[in-house]
């Protein structure tokens, strides 16, 4: 196997030489991902209430609100989970980087040019995706969900919000990763075109049935509840169009 340096030399590398690179590269993530997960654990709780902000800014219309947990080892679990959870959002960037590491002896100096889009952007569309959750979706949709409470019926039984923990976790990672994957969709349309399976005519052509197609997905990755869909489904819109902008301008 052949590695190429910006003097177009090339410079042989055994099998052997390649795989001890990839495994250095690859233990470099595993040891960030632990130290970070055993940081972020002395944190859990912080990030917790972090996250549980939305909804504790509403308990002053809704009354106020407490988690639970159903389990001796729920509360644990969770510490455990949050853990993970934010040390693999945290350690994305080192994994891109060091994907690029790995690649960078064997690319010219105009391929790692057209590589970097592609190390870069998709953290930074997450982060977006992300950001779009925990600002805008989240106060929406928790205020929705709240809305089903019946503090003081005039009959029955009070119906009160009793979030347990694990699933309110579950809950937003959910709503994380499907906005953060959905915000890929400028880099999968670029790099089909790249790859010459697409072009820009044909996805000016699928527009129509993009639109479509995205509110679909919308429905799919959010609650239940419209507001929350349209918030997802506009910006991906949005990214369609910069999508064909970035396609023609490749043609």
């Amino acid at each position: 196997m052949m590695s190429r340096n910006s003097k177009h030399k090339l410079k042989s590398f055994t099998l052997a030489e390649h795989f001890l690179e990839f495994k250095y590269c690859l233990m470099k993530v595993v040891v960030s991902f632990i130290i970070v997960t055993i940081i972020a654990f002395q944190f859990s709780w912080d990030i917790f209430h972090f996250l549980s902000k939305p909804l504790a800014r509403l308990s002053e219309d809704y009354g106020n609100f407490h988690f639970i947990y159903t389990k001796l080892t729920e509360g644990f679990m969770t510490e455990l989970k949050i853990s993970f959870i934010s040390s693999f959002f945290l350690c994305s960037p080192i994994f891109f980087y060091q994907l690029y590491k790995f690649l960078e002896p064997g690319l010219y100096k105009d391929e790692k040019k057209t590589i970097m889009p592609y190390i870069f952007f998709p953290p930074v569309l997450f982060l977006i995706g992300v950001l779009l959750v925990y600002f805008i979706v989240m106060p929406i949709t928790w205020k929705f969900f709240i809305s089903f409470q019946n503090i003081s019926p005039k009959n029955g039984i009070p119906i009160i919000l009793e979030a347990k923990v694990s699933e309110y976790i579950d809950l937003v990672v959910e709503l994380f990763i499907g906005f953060g994957l959905a915000f890929q969709l400028p880099i999968l349309l670029v790099m089909l075109t790249k790859l010459k399976i697409i072009n820009y005519l044909q996805l000016k052509k699928f527009r129509r049935y993009a639109v479509v197609l995205i509110f679909i997905l919308a429905a799919i990755l959010t609650p239940p509840d419209v507001i929350s869909q349209v918030i997802l489904a506009l910006p991906l819109v949005l990214l369609y169009e910069i999508s064909i902008f970035l396609c023609k301008r490749i043609k």
